[in-house]
């Protein structure tokens, strides 16, 4: 039902620094509810290292996953702001403004920008 989904966080990312992210599509199979979340961690040396540990997790949970794309995410917790930016090689760039739309769920009173930028 909803509930597993909504055990799901929309958003796990470090709480500080400058880190690759990838957008996923969450899907059930055969269709109905689907929904994009946002992870991105340091320990990441690549997006695709990301992708390895989210999606075992979300087909325990019995969703598909997709990757959308990735990024860079510059996380300032002291200033509050979030900059969403950059590309990943194998995936491609992500849309960053969807991701930006689901950050400011995690972090309202954040300033959240994003550019098509390198760095």
């Amino acid at each position: 039902g909803g509930s597993a989904m909504a055990a799901v966080r929309d958003v796990e990312i470090d709480p500080e620094g400058t880190f690759k992210y990838i957008l996923v599509r969450l899907q059930r199979p055969g269709g109905g509810e689907e929904r994009d979340i946002v992870r991105g961690t340091k320990a990441a040396e690549f997006h695709n290292h990301i992708f390895e540990k989210v999606n075992p997790e979300m087909e325990e949970l019995g969703y598909e996953c997709k990757c959308l794309g990735g990024g860079k995410i510059e996380h300032n917790s002291k200033d509050k702001k979030i900059r969403v930016f950059g590309l990943s090689t194998g995936y491609g760039k992500a849309d960053h403004s969807v991701t930006v739309e689901i950050l400011k769920k995690e972090y309202a009173d954040y300033e959240i920008t994003w550019s098509d930028d390198k760095k």
